[in-house]
């Protein structure tokens, strides 16, 4: 086989030749020119850049999605499609829809980078504009404020895992769920060198207003002792974290953080850091006593709203109740700094789990979904192995999460797969890998285990941590994994990792595995005035670590459901979960999750330990191929078969390629298989075996003939389009005839009555004198019956049509989660969603003072409650870029309406719980619309670059937002600031060369009739003015504005209507009419008139009638009335 360059292989794989070097100079090669992704079969290896390589823009987005692996060059937004598309419509493999990305690597390798990337390839993909796509986007910001932190070996370093599941419904993302894994709390407390607490802190600092951190106690970064590093980013990069705290800022209002909530989540948040500033001396009998030189004392009960006897009480002594007394028992100085450093780590960990928690309130689905409709996919970022200068008990949790892993990707990859071949009967060579199943073993086993070891020590008051690594020494001696130290005193000792020896201080592994909190501090800081603070200390702490607080609501209406761990059917008291065993119990759930969805693997590599671009460092780039299993995992993804589905399963998904009838069986499969070309597959015996890139060639087959069957049904369809033409046009023809013969008939019947009525009259006039003598005298009545009309000619009416409905988018428990409701506020309070008397009572309560401008009005772009219509009548004779916003009357909310190229364009602004507003599927957060105004000013509103740039204001004397105003005074003061600008818009603006405005009654696109021209045909009179209606406010309505290209035609009650024609409206048919006038000698035709005559009144068949005769001297016979004759009529 002919050499392949190196650096051009999208798929290493595909290698013939492969080793550890080749390996290694093919991500080198390709690392070099910014190629920084490469497929290892269906694996996406993903190399750090350290810097922006520009692939990630809008065309991008665009040239991955629904596209076939093979036809662009690696990317992540790949294996967004990929899961996007599997999530949709299932796999080879059983057919499984829920999806899981599990993104795994050192820590600085780009982990959450990537997670993010993938999120918004997902949100692209379903085509998310709404809200709740811009709100999931936001999350990983917010999170990384709390949960990140600056470390030797990442300046962005997770400080906790994460899993986000995102939840779909037919391929549209419904809500989202975030769950979180061991938080670093004690970074909040102390840093290592090198090192900074989490980014919140400087974030305020750098962010925050004078005022805000007067109100906040905030002081100089470098006199707290909880930043014991110092200002660290705020002096190298200022700048920079104050946009962070913008962000910030934005991403909290969009996701729906209320003003009072952030308010008192900053209180908490400065009282940590204030917390350090506590220092303790001793008396003379050593207990400890509170030393507050600096006030911190009375700064931290200001801002949690406790009382300051009750901080020291907590902090200096503990209170037991037995046989009824107290018993106080004094704290050491160290046992008082132990205290105010757990109380310190229990504020910030429960802090941040109510932030996890209101975010997955937030997000969560508004509707439930039915199981056999919901999907969801999974994107795991969790911390990256660390072996740091100092490595402590968050260390081991973190190396022992990644040790999980790494088996469940072995697992996955080597294990299941070569059971698999030996169970089928497949001729395989086994290929060789690190099983990591003993060292989790170590760490898991029970009752001898690391962690079950440590948790019997956490039991015993006078447990230490020097016994527990003696402890570990005795159990573990004889283990591989497990290196004691060589001084018997030490209390360090090592672990054989899958990725390294790594040599572990047991210093404070108790004390951080209890995590108890000092008596009296949960009473405490229950009670305080700070109600944030209150609701999360009130909470449930879950058994895998999170805080439960969804149903705990003030009404307490809801029904408390908690899910009990299988087998325990009675109420037990149990003791309080140490660190430990909520971890173990959080990774359990975590792999459950996992293997229940169908794995898509990111391996993420850290180029160098600079954290440089363009830096490649061979040694410990090969180092983390070695331990990852790299060329492992390249070698059975060549020699092996990832795709192995059962028999029926395959049968059943690609049946349409064998073309016939086949049974569910290996026959079957074999079948469709050589009737697509394929080789190097293999069958088992319940199962088939086929390379990762058969998928995609069946799927190009399959998508093969899909595009044969719609060529068929275009054929079809074209067939019968052309018949019911040619049904329609038969149909046609015939009535046209009918028609014909309708109307010969109708003026035959004309006729006919014409010369009746002449008879009649004729009669009328032979009537002798004497005989009106006669009646005059008697005033005798003469009744005689009337001539019969001709029958009526009943047509058969219309069924009138059903018109389609829119729908309006209007404790002591073992508890495992907690549960996510979203909450919905309902329009209740001002009357139905959707109407206009709602609208107006939201708008007079809420808004009308949050838009008046100092002046007392309205912004000169407000409008009231006008339709899209009218809206769009107001901008089309326009320049580009005028703009109006205007009340909605089917939402609470606002609508903007800008004229751009060729159309005009239309946003819904939105008002955020917290009362902000922001313009649908943007990101950016607004205090006032004048504010947003203001920024789309300079900022564009959407992809197309389109700029608000002049406001539209009224365009006749009468406001459409009168209603909204509150009373007659206000009114007349809006009325007559609205005159003067108006007066003053007339004055100053330009010309705009539009067509002329057109004449009431006539043809918008003709000219304007002269005075001798006679009137163009087409052209009808206006027959009713709307201008004496009143709406409700009392005000007369005036007739829409008409625009060019538009015409007046009157409706059915004679009103006039504005109809879109650009050509105008189409002319009427010409019509003529014959007249006949009634002589001595008959009737007398007058010839063609364009004068229409009055027509005789049709006489019911039942109809009499009686005449008291007059004297017919003084009235001469009536005339006869014309006969309409010609064209039809």
């Amino acid at each position: 086989m002919a050499s392949v360059e190196v650096g051009t292989t999208d798929d290493l794989a595909s290698l013939s030749n492969l080793d550890e070097h080749t390996l290694l100079a093919e991500l080198k090669h390709r690392y070099d020119h910014d190629k920084i992704y490469t497929y290892v079969g269906d694996i996406l290896v993903a190399v750090n850049p350290f810097r922006d390589v520009g692939i990630y823009t809008k065309e991008f987005t665009e040239k991955y999605k629904n596209k076939k692996r093979v036809e662009n060059p690696p990317h992540i937004f790949a294996v967004s499609d990929a899961c996007y598309q599997a999530m949709l419509t299932g796999n080879a493999v059983g057919g499984k829809r829920n999806q899981c990305v599990v993104i795994s690597g050192e820590s600085g390798a780009g982990k959450t980078e990537s997670t993010k990337l993938i999120i918004k390839q997902l949100i692209e993909l379903c085509h998310g504009k709404s809200q709740l796509e811009q709100q999931i986007l936001q999350v990983n910001p917010l999170l990384e404020a709390f949960g990140n932190a600056q470390t030797t070996m990442n300046d962005n370093s997770s400080r906790f895992g994460k899993y986000i599941q995102l939840k779909f419904k037919d391929g549209q993302v419904m809500g989202a769920k975030i769950s979180e894994y061991l938080l670093e709390k004690s970074r909040v407390i102390h840093q290592n060198p090198g090192e900074e607490n989490f980014h919140i802190f400087y974030y305020m600092m750098a962010g925050l207003s004078p005022e805000q951190q007067k109100k906040y106690h905030i002081g100089d970064p470098a006199k707290y002792k909880n930043l014991n590093n110092g200002p660290g980013c705020l002096k190298s990069n200022p700048a920079g974290v104050k946009k962070h705290f913008t962000s910030l800022t934005n991403a909290m209002d969009l996701v729906g953080f209320l003003d009072e909530e952030i308010d008192e989540m900053y209180k908490i948040l400065s009282a940590v850091l204030s917390m350090g500033e506590i220092q303790f001396g001793a008396n003379d009998d050593d207990s400890a006593v509170v030393q507050d030189s600096t006030q911190s004392i009375q700064t931290i009960t200001e801002l949690l709203g406790v009382e300051p006897e009750k901080v020291k009480n907590v902090l200096t002594f503990s209170s037991n109740y037995a046989k009824g007394s107290i018993i106080r028992r004094n704290y050491t100085k160290q046992q008082a700094q132990d205290a105010r450093d757990a109380m310190t780590k229990a504020l910030y960990g429960r802090l941040f789990s109510w932030i996890v928690n209101k975010i997955n309130q937030q997000l969560a689905p508004e509707v439930t979904i039915a199981a056999s409709e919901a999907t969801e996919i999974g994107i795991l970022d969790i911390f990256g192995f660390e072996h740091l200068q100092t490595n402590s008990f968050e260390q081991i949790c973190i190396n022992l999460a990644n040790e999980q892993l790494q088996y469940f990707f072995n697992q996955h990859i080597f294990l299941l797969e070569q059971e698999e071949y030996k169970a089928e009967g497949i001729d395989w060579t086994y290929v060789p890998f690190v099983n990591n199943q003993s060292l989790l073993n170590l760490f898991m086993t029970k009752p001898i285990g690391i962690f079950a070891l440590l948790d019997e020590e956490s039991l015993f008051p006078q447990g230490s941590d020097h016994s527990y690594v003696e402890k570990l020494n005795r159990n573990f001696q004889s283990n591989h994994h497990y290196i004691k130290a060589k001084v018997s005193t030490s209390n360090n000792f090592s672990i054989d990792h899958y990725a390294g020896r790594v040599s572990y201080s047991a210093d404070n592994f108790l004390e951080k595995n209890r995590d108890n909190l000092p008596n009296g501090v949960m009473q405490m800081l229950t009670a305080s005035t700070n109600d944030l603070l209150g609701q999360i200390f009130r909470g449930t702490i879950t058994r895998t670590g999170t805080l439960a607080l969804q149903l705990r609501t003030n009404d307490n209406k809801k029904e408390r459901k908690s899910v009990r761990k299988r087998g325990f059917g009675r109420q037990q008291t149990t003791r309080k979960l140490t660190q430990g065993a909520q971890f173990k119990n959080s990774l359990n759930v975590l792999l459950e999750l996992l293997n229940l969805s169908n794995p898509h693997f990111v391996r993420c590599i850290k180029p160098n330990t600079t954290k440089a671009p363009k830096a490649f460092e061979d040694k410990y780039v090969n180092a983390q191929l070695r331990y990852t299993g790299m060329l492992e995992t390249t070698r059975i993804r060549r020699m092996g078969y990832a795709l192995r589905p059962k028999f029926s399963d395959f049968v059943n998904r690609y049946r349409l390629l064998a073309r016939k009838k086949i049974s569910e069986n290996g026959k079957g499969c074999e079948e469709i298989l050589k009737g697509c070309g394929l080789t190097q597959w293999h069958i088992g015996k319940t199962k088939l075996f086929l390379k990762y890139y058969h998928q995609d060639q069946l799927e190009e087959q399959l998508q093969k003939v899909g595009q044969c069957a719609v060529h068929i049904q275009k054929i079809v369809r074209g067939f019968l389009g052309r018949q019911e033409y040619k049904r329609c046009k038969e149909q046609a023809r015939r009535q046209a005839a009918a028609m014909e013969t309708f109307l010969a008939e109708i003026q035959d019947l004309s006729l006919t009555h014409h010369q009746q009525i002449e008879k009649l009259c004729e009669k009328d006039r032979r009537i002798s004198q004497s005989f009106f003598g006669k009646i005059k005298e008697n005033k005798e009545k003469v009744q005689f019956q009337a001539p019969a009309p001709p029958p009526a000619i009943i047509e058969d009416e219309p069924e009138p049509e059903e018109e389609e409905l829119e729908e309006e988018e209007v404790d002591s428990d073992d508890v495992i989660e907690d549960e996510f409701v979203k909450t919905v506020k309902k329009g209740g309070k001002f009357g139905a969603l959707g109407t206009k008397a709602a609208t107006i009572k939201w708008f007079k309560t809420t808004q009308s003072e949050k838009l008046r401008e100092n002046t007392g009005v309205f912004s000169n772009w407000f409008h009231g409650i006008i339709t899209r219509r009218q809206a769009e009548e107001l901008l089309d004779s326009k320049p580009l870029g005028y703009y109006l916003i205007r009340v909605s009357e089917s939402r609470f909310g606002y609508s903007l309406s800008l004229r751009a190229e060729q159309r005009c364009k239309h946003f819904m602004i939105d008002q955020l719980p917290n009362g902000k507003y922001n313009v649908v599927g943007e990101a950016q957060v607004f205090r006032t619309l004048n504010d947003l105004v203001y920024f789309y000013e300079k900022e564009p509103i959407s992809p197309f670059g389109d700029v608000l740039k002049t406001p539209c204001g009224q365009e006749t004397d009468e406001c459409d937002y009168a209603e909204l105003v509150e009373d007659d005074k206000d009114q007349a003061k809006i009325m007559a600031t609205h005159s003067a600008r108006r007066s003053r818009v007339m004055q100053q603006a330009p010309q705009i060369n539009a067509p002329p405005k057109p004449q009431r009654g006539q043809n918008n696109n003709l000219a304007p009739p002269s005075p001798t021209s006679p009137t163009p045909q087409g052209s009808r009179p206006r027959s009713k003015s709307p201008h004496g209606k009143r709406n409700s406010g009392g005000r007369p309505i005036r007739p829409p504005p008409t625009r060019p290209g538009s015409y007046l035609s009157p409706d059915q009650n004679g009103n006039e209507t504005s109809a879109i024609n650009s050509d105008g409206p189409p002319p009427l048919p010409a019509k003529t009419y014959m007249t006949m006038t009634p002589g001595p000698g008959g009737s007398t035709n007058n010839g063609p008139s364009n004068v229409p005559p009055p027509l005789p009144q049709r006489l019911p068949s039942n109809a009499s009638y009686s005449y008291v005769m007059p004297d017919m001297e003084a009235r001469p016979p009536p005339p006869l009335p014309p006969h309409p004759v010609g064209n039809g009529q």
